[in-house]
């Protein structure tokens, strides 16, 4: 029996999880940010303990890489490289937007994963259902616009993600056919990393912790503003 850690830090709330073969047994969520960073390994270690686990245990570790918050995928990256290299566990880099296309409603084929990037932007990408639980990557993790994403996407299509309160102005008007699912869906959960983790293990999919690195598409804004005052 495989026994993993899951770690989703990509959105507002963070998440923890440990799994047996890709079962959950138990999650933690939280909120992320620098002041919740310290949190993380505390909270780690009272889940490993409330089931009898030691850090040793976990053989595998699931990360969820992005896109998403800047500073929360730094953080969860870098625990996970650490975590590896205390214990020796294998990493699995685990693309968030499959994991936001897992809480698609059921009857959902197509759907546009919508998260904020300011300046009318979004990191977004498109996914199709192949099947009951498989999504294909139709158009990869990118910057583009809300707008150019509806104009290439079949109908119907389901809006997922935290980005959509901010780019509702997009959305064209009396389209039944783009679908914004409910609040509750837009948020990626480290269960759901461990699920998808656990299958690309299985497929021998593993990233070398020395080699990890966040999925952010684009610079964070903080070195864009450095680097154009620097010119």
């Amino acid at each position: 029996m495989t026994r993993g850690l899951a770690i989703e830090t990509s959105g507002r709330l963070g998440s923890v999880a440990i799994a047996e073969d890709g079962v959950v047994v138990a999650e933690d969520t939280f909120a992320h940010g620098l002041k919740h960073a310290a949190e993380m390994v505390p909270r780690i270690d009272a889940l490993l303990k409330s089931h009898g686990w030691a850090p040793a245990d976990v053989r595998e570790i699931y990360i969820s890489v992005g896109p998403g918050s800047f500073t929360g995928l730094r953080i969860g990256v870098t625990l996970a490289k650490t975590l590896a290299f205390a214990t020796g566990a294998k990493i699995v880099a685990v693309p968030t937007v499959q994991v936001l296309a897992r809480n698609a409603p059921a009857e959902a084929r197509d759907v546009v994963i919508v998260l904020d990037a300011k300046r009318d932007q979004i990191f977004t990408a498109r996914l199709h259902r192949e099947n009951s639980d498989q999504w294909a990557i139709a158009e990869p993790a990118h910057l583009g616009s809300l707008a150019e994403m509806l104009c290439r996407s079949p109908r119907p299509v389901y809006l997922i993600g935290e980005g959509i309160p901010y780019h509702e102005k997009f959305l064209p008007t009396g389209d039944a056919s783009a679908i914004v699912t409910p609040a509750e869906l837009w948020r990626a959960g480290a269960a759901t990393v461990a699920g998808i983790g656990y299958a690309m293990a299985l497929a021998g999919e593993f990233t070398d912790p020395q080699k990890l690195t966040p999925l952010y598409i684009r610079r964070p804004e903080a070195e864009e503003k450095y680097e154009a005052a620097h010119k």
